[in-house]
């Protein structure tokens, strides 16, 4: 069983990839990983070492080919699509290099994206919406379009979608990727504080600045954690949701 406060647990987690005839690929052998509630973790490696199909498989876009992963205390490893889909957006929220908006939403559509793929009726949500933009810094560009935004308006809108299901892990890849270092700082200092408020964040970089702001560093080599580096000790979370940033 999963420590009762743990977000994410993988028991002997292994992915293989089948090349055809007798090639295969292990991209991960056997990685065994814990992250609490409120914990804030890097993972780095090179090109190669299993960083994306580690990230692949904690946001539920793929499942392992062996191994165990419980979600919330919920095991994912097995579920059928429809099941893992409605896991993924329900408990994950996801923000991304190239921000992934959709062209022709406005910005406060954008956000709604994800209770859109709940099936939840958003014409009940408009309020919560609205606040999450204006949390972001964006309530005066609600009806803008991403062509209309900068890359950090476009990430911050990334970040509010992020929250909008009240997510239990907030999984970032490569959040400043696209930004020049004083937007991509001030991302970064948005979702320090998403975390100082209770949220889980496991964050996917190259950079070993923005790596030095979580707690935990995991460094991946030929589909294993290699090492691991504390930062700094991770406070166990209340539970409650993010409320500002």
């Amino acid at each position: 069983m999963p420590p009762p406060d743990s977000i994410i647990q993988f028991q002997g987690i292994e992915k293989r990839y089948d090349l055809g005839g007798e090639a295969e690929v292990r991209a991960l052998r056997g990685v065994d990983l814990t992250v609490h509630a409120g914990a804030y973790v890097a993972i780095m490696g090179p090109s190669g070492s299993g960083k994306s199909t580690m990230l692949n498989l904690i946001g539920c876009l793929d499942r392992p080919t062996a191994g165990l992963y419980s979600l919330g205390g919920t095991d994912v490893s097995s579920m059928p699509d429809d099941e893992l889909s409605e896991a993924r957006g329900r408990m994950i929220g996801f923000i991304f290099q190239s921000y992934n908006l959709i062209a022709q939403l406005t910005v406060i559509e954008n956000i709604q994206v994800p209770l859109i793929y709940q099936g939840r009726d958003i014409r009940a949500y408009q309020e919560h919406c609205a606040k999450l933009a204006d949390m972001v810094g964006l309530s005066d560009r609600l009806h803008h379009r991403p062509n209309q935004l900068s890359g950090g308006q476009q990430q911050r809108v990334a970040i509010a979608r992020s929250l909008v299901n009240d997510p239990l892990l907030i999984l970032a890849d490569e959040p400043t990727g696209n930004l020049d270092s004083r937007t991509g700082a001030e991302v970064l200092d948005m979702i320090d504080r998403l975390n100082a408020s209770g949220k889980t964040i496991v964050l996917v970089t190259h950079d070993h600045k923005v790596a030095e702001r979580a707690h935990r560093v995991l460094h991946m080599k030929d589909g294993l954690i290699e090492r691991e580096v504390i930062n700094r000790p991770a406070p166990r979370a209340n539970g409650q949701p993010a409320s500002s940033v």
